[in-house]
């Protein structure tokens, strides 16, 4: 995480907010399939760039102990073969018996068909269906590159705000506000039928019954500075604990931009959002602090402005840690909690698992101390 030490100073990532900036954003399918638009072409959020289909999943039957045959006779007793379709409750398999007698049938359990027979054991591999699977633009822009069989590039302009925490999957609508300041709570009385199908922005905090009743009305997505960890808790109905967000089906996206707790949302991400209000923007929830780390982010394409010539691709910048700096930390036991650097000592210190790091000692609102790794802090881009 770090490009380099020097004098108690060191690099680490802010999160970022820009008002414009260009965005590219690879849309790529699990499997090869079929690209849907060619380069240059315009795209929305809704519009399908790729489709494919997934493999059904397997169902492995035993037929030679209902038919009573031997495994190594089943194939002359199937009336089909590997590679033919089937359909559920359609007759695979017969044995006449014997003259008539004691006669037993086999009846397809899935629809699909026949993947493999095994004469050692008289058992089937049974495929269903595939899955058609489609991928979406997400964002609206232009298709600035095609990769053959696998996907496309889609290039926008627009703003951009990078959360800290979030839960569901990639989702779009109108940017909405449901109050009038960054410190304002967002509760369930901020809320009606008039916010279906949005993204609603609020400030400090959302509750857990503003969450329950954004779901009721058909809000897509909500952006807030916070939230408390038992509401967040009650709402999954389970413990997050450190695993990857992003595939919560929870009828909602939610995008923490502070963290954990009551925290007005920056003046610089309301303002934003609060000019954007009626455009269409692009969320995710998706977040691993960890290795490989993901973001949860808000877009709010600009694309009817088109791309200015001589903009450039901005790039996460990097801040000199200094003592008196705002840090946000981004490990447990306190994630997501603001404090102020106190000191940043020049010697590696041994910590909890053994290793020696170069660490920073902060001070959390509360006025309780702390020594932290630095790869535990961000500094807050001011």
């Amino acid at each position: 995480m770090f490009i380099h030490e020097k004098m108690g100073n060191s690099y680490t990532p802010g999160l970022k907010v820009a008002r414009r900036m260009v965005i590219r954003r690879e849309r790529r399918l699990p499997l090869k399939g079929e690209v849907l638009v060619s380069s240059g072409a315009k795209v929305q959020s809704d519009t399908a760039v790729a489709r494919t289909h997934l493999p059904g999943s397997v169902e492995l039957v035993n037929v030679a102990n209902p038919l009573g045959v031997d495994p190594k006779a089943v194939r002359k007793y199937l009336l089909k073969k590997e590679g033919d379709k089937i359909s559920q409750g359609e007759l695979i398999a017969k044995n006449p018996g014997l003259f008539g007698l004691f006669k037993s049938e086999f009846f397809s359990p899935i629809s699909g068909f026949v993947e493999t027979v095994s004469d050692a054991t008289g058992k089937l591999t049974l495929r269903k269906e595939p899955v058609p699977l489609e991928i979406k633009a997400y964002i609206s822009g232009m298709v600035e590159k095609v990769i053959p069989e696998q996907g496309v590039v889609i290039k926008t302009y627009g703003a951009y705000i990078q959360g800290i925490f979030g839960i569901g999957g990639e989702t779009w609508g109108g940017i909405k506000s449901a109050v009038s300041a960054p410190d304002k709570v967002l509760d369930e009385g901020n809320l009606n039928e008039s916010f279906s199908g949005m993204i609603v922005f609020g400030g400090s905090l959302v509750t857990l019954k503003a969450l329950q009743k954004a779901v009721r009305v058909g809000v897509k997505g909500i952006i807030v500075g916070g939230i408390e960890d038992q509401d967040l808790r009650e709402f999954l109905g389970y413990d997050l604990g450190a695993a990857v967000t992003g595939s919560e089906n929870k009828g909602i996206t939610l995008v923490l931009t502070e963290g954990f707790g009551a925290i007005s949302m920056a003046e610089k991400s309301f303002q934003l959002l609060k000019e954007s209000e009626g455009r269409l923007g692009s969320i995710h929830g998706a977040t691993q602090i960890r290795a490989g780390v993901i973001r949860p982010e808000v877009i709010i394409p600009y694309s009817e402005e088109g791309i200015p010539e001589n903009e450039v691709e901005n790039q996460s910048k990097g801040f000199d840690l200094r003592e008196g700096n705002l840090v946000r930390i981004i490990r447990d036991p306190y994630f997501g909690s603001i404090a102020k650097i106190v000191s940043l000592p020049l010697e590696p210190q041994r910590i909890q698992t053994e290793a020696k790091v170069r660490v920073a000692e902060v001070m959390l609102l509360d006025g309780t101390r702390w020594v932290l790794p630095r790869a535990n802090i961000e500094r807050i881009e001011e």
